[in-house]
């Protein structure tokens, strides 16, 4: 038990402790002047009084004073440790930097470099489920693959797709990966991490640099490869990048530790910012643990001889005419919420469930989405104007293929937060999605007809063109796109630094 973090939640219900000595006080000056107004002397007045079964011990006031002082103390809430649940809003963002370098093919970790770290990102998606993740490659140059997302299905894919050839720029543009890390988390809540892994480094000048301007963005450094003293990576260029950036430095072990030095890191900066910038707490509240001597408090008042005022009785029986009706129902209705049944459904991956039970428009629509009930989804979001509803209808709509009113949608979420990095990259991919079906389409009416027959009843020597009807491209165009993620990102890359250079 931290003592020094040791407060009250609702530290006003302390009042009532000071109610219940002064009601106890009462009594016992009630007590000690009850035979003052006789006439019999105190010294007699002992062995006159006759004592009923019952009357010895504590009184009913005592104890009642008793009671409403400890109930006081579990209604203030005494805290002293934090309450972390490992849900969306209540764990750090995290950004994966994979070095897409040559080197990265090396084999003296198997089956790869490359392949080790991506094994490690999927574990660490996995560890982390719940939470955002995004992912960024680079090499000569920094690319966006995903920004930071909850959805572990579509992070492995383009997890597969990462190759080392798929930027044609030689080098590590370390200091272009935290400039664009530090823009991808600035839509996200403070106290985001950068992970860099990577068998090498650049000059730590520049590097230095962009790690003191993103001040918010901790960075950490996992080295990916065998050690010097066995032909492996360069552990002094490895050492110099970590102190440029001011990062701890791990290797890669592909066991549970390497999942919790991540974890751990990127939830302690998390909790920093957070206290650092005034953010909100939670807390345990402990003070449902004092309902058990309170209970047994209640027990020993059941005594042969006490009587309960007929005043107590009336309040009673007013609270019981005024609550609300209760209704036989399950374990959890009686101690927890529809909202937090829900929540507790959603961190436990029955996401039907949880659609079930939250009231929360946001959060139904969010357990409607993992669960692949797009329709409820729809309902639900539709009924929201923040700038997050916005943002999952369009994701709606993309997987129900109304891809112009998922762009309508993502404008909507842009105009309520201009920049927002989720939203501009998801319109730009469905964007691209639309031009390039169109383009299909239109490849496909250029071409010649598939047959042509001959009518005979017209005139002589005219023919009449029957073209066989087209297979809808939009459903070939996505099979394709799902099945070669890899031709994706290349073809972007090479666009976004055939733009830089330009």
């Amino acid at each position: 038990m931290d003592l020094s973090a040791f407060h009250f939640l609702r530290p006003w219900f302390l009042l009532g402790a000071a109610l219940a000595v002064a009601l106890w006080a009462a009594g016992r000056a009630q007590r000690a002047g009850a035979g003052l107004g006789s006439g019999i002397a105190p010294a007699l007045l002992r062995y006159l009084l006759v004592h009923t079964a019952g009357s010895r011990g504590p009184r009913p006031l005592d104890l009642l004073a008793v009671m409403l002082a400890l109930g006081s103390v579990a209604a203030a809430g005494p805290a002293w440790q934090r309450d972390e649940p490992g849900f969306l809003d209540n764990v750090a963002p995290l950004v994966v930097a994979v070095d897409l370098s040559a080197t990265m093919d090396t084999a003296d970790v198997p089956p790869s470099r490359l392949e080790a770290a991506k094994q490690t990102m999927r574990d660490l998606a996995a560890r982390r489920a719940g939470s955002k993740t995004g992912l960024i490659a680079y090499a000569g140059s920094s690319h966006l693959v995903l920004p930071p997302t909850d959805d572990r299905d579509l992070l492995d894919l383009f997890i597969q797709a990462l190759s080392t050839d798929l930027i044609d720029r030689d080098g590590r543009d370390v200091p272009g990966v935290i400039d664009l890390a530090a823009q991808v988390l600035a839509a996200e809540r403070a106290g985001g991490t950068l992970l860099l892994m990577t068998d090498g480094a650049p000059a730590p000048d520049a590097v230095r640099e962009r790690a003191q301007a993103a001040s918010q963005l901790q960075i950490l450094v996992m080295a990916v490869g065998r050690t010097a003293q066995q032909g492996g990576i360069d552990e002094a260029a490895l050492r110099g990048l970590a102190q440029a950036a001011g990062a701890p430095l791990g290797s890669l072990t592909g066991t549970p530790d390497d999942l919790d030095w991540v974890t751990l890191h990127a939830q302690k900066h998390f909790n920093a910012v957070q206290d650092d910038r005034g953010g909100a707490a939670h807390w345990k509240d402990a003070g449902y643990w004092l309902s058990w001597p309170l209970a047994l408090l209640a027990l020993l008042a059941l005594r042969r001889g006490w009587r309960v005022p007929w005043q107590a009785c009336l309040l009673a029986a007013v609270f019981a005419a005024t609550s609300p009706p209760v209704h036989a129902a399950t374990l959890a209705d009686a101690f927890l919420t529809p909202d937090q049944q829900g929540r507790l459904a959603f961190e436990q991956g029955r996401f039907g469930e949880a659609a079930g039970h939250f009231k929360d428009p946001y959060w139904k629509g969010r357990a409607a989405y993992a669960a692949g009930d797009y329709a409820t989804a729809l309902t639900a979001f539709s009924q929201q104007t923040t700038p997050d509803a916005y943002f999952y209808l369009g994701n709606t709509q993309v997987r129900l293929h109304r891809y112009d009113a998922a762009l309508a949608a993502y404008d909507r979420a842009l105009a309520l937060k201009p920049g927002w990095q989720p939203a501009v990259v998801n319109r730009g991919i469905v964007t691209r999605l639309i031009a390039a079906m169109s383009q299909e389409q239109q490849d496909g009416q250029s071409e010649p007809p598939d047959q042509r027959v001959a009518d005979k009843s017209a005139k002589s020597g005219q023919m009449t063109t029957v073209q066989v009807p087209q297979a809808a491209s939009e459903d070939v165009w996505l099979r394709t796109l799902n099945l070669s993620p890899a031709r994706f990102l290349r073809g972007k890359f090479a666009a976004q630094d055939a733009g830089s250079q330009q």
